[in-house]
């Protein structure tokens, strides 16, 4: 199973190199304000990516601690004692 993991993992990044050898033309990005960017096209795209991995992860921090806030707080209320009355009282009878 390792050596399919491995070869997928050559395959893929084979078919990265492939891309990047291939997106080596320079592009201007145009920014607000007349700012210009000249770099090659696969170091723009690999800057977009990383940036909405980015933006994507810290979209989720906010659940992720609600998640850990509610699990904490189940965990509490599992291992709490559960208090049992020792002798119930009958209301008097009319």
């Amino acid at each position: 199973m390792t050596a399919l993991t491995w070869a997928i993992r050559l395959i893929i990044f084979a078919f990265l190199v492939v891309f990047a050898i291939g997106n080596t033309e320079t592009v201007t990005l145009h920014f607000l304000f007349g700012y210009l960017w000249d770099a090659p096209l696969v170091i723009l795209l690999l800057a977009f990516f990383a940036a909405g991995a980015v933006l994507g992860a810290l979209s989720l921090l906010g659940v992720i601690f609600r998640l850990r806030r509610e699990v904490a707080r189940l965990k509490r209320a599992q291992n709490a004692p559960v208090v049992v009355p020792s002798e119930v009282v009958q209301p008097p009878v009319l």
